[in-house]
């Protein structure tokens, strides 16, 4: 489903034509809550990067919004993963600047200083060596309010979760009777189980390890 014929769907079934701004909002309103409910490999991303010698602070990427790990890679590319420690602990363990050596903990420190905007890490101990760092996080993706195509990941494989949270969004939008409410509630929450079955079970194994699900034979 493009940007288009989703527009056209919602026109459709709420039988009302709203200005683009406000469609545009629902569509994004939609697609928020459907990243945050399950887990897509299209919502995740990695990136690398250089930590900076003696400087513990590692800034994130501007579309960061939570991490899956974050890896160190020593000079003979050897990967070391991190473990993810409050600040207080690194603080704790690592008091001095000059504690330093192959970094062992992160955490996420707070804004950056000169973008108050976007997050940073903390490391410990502090870098004693410009290390390359990989980093794998989850993002929200484009939208397809703005996708150049007017296709996403969603759009093209789950438009059903995409078109009934929209039409959520615009019966609340319209102050729709409760009952029309009710029923574009129930038609997303059903999309949202198969969405799940999909992102948080299916892609999390396959039959060679887990084998085939089976049913009770009645």
């Amino acid at each position: 489903m493009t940007y288009n014929e989703l527009v056209t769907a919602v026109q459709s079934y709420t039988e009302n034509t709203f200005p683009t701004v406000d469609m545009d909002r629902m569509i994004e309103q939609a697609e928020q809550k459907i990243y945050n409910a399950v887990q897509l490999p299209s919502l995740r991303k990695n990136v690398t990067g250089t930590c900076t010698t003696n400087n513990k602070y590692l800034s994130c990427p501007n579309d960061y919004l939570s991490s899956f790990s974050l890896a160190v890679i020593d000079a003979t590319g050897v990967y070391s993963y991190l473990l993810n420690k409050d600040v207080n602990f690194i603080r704790e363990a690592y008091p001095s600047p000059t504690d330093t050596g192959l970094p062992l903990y992160y955490g996420l420190f707070g804004p950056q200083y000169s973008y108050p905007d976007e997050l940073s890490f903390i490391l410990g101990p502090t870098p004693d060596a410009g290390y390359n760092m990989e980093l794998h996080y989850f993002f929200y993706p484009e939208s397809i309010t703005v996708a150049a195509d007017g296709q996403t990941w969603l759009g093209d494989n789950f438009d059903t979760a995409l078109l009934n949270g929209t039409l959520m969004e615009a019966i609340t939008y319209m102050k729709g009777e409760p009952d029309m409410l009710a029923l574009y509630q129930a038609r997303y929450q059903e999309a949202m189980m198969l969405l799940k079955q999909l992102g948080d079970a299916k892609e999390k194994g396959d039959s060679y390890r887990d084998g085939l699900p089976k049913y009770p034979v009645v």
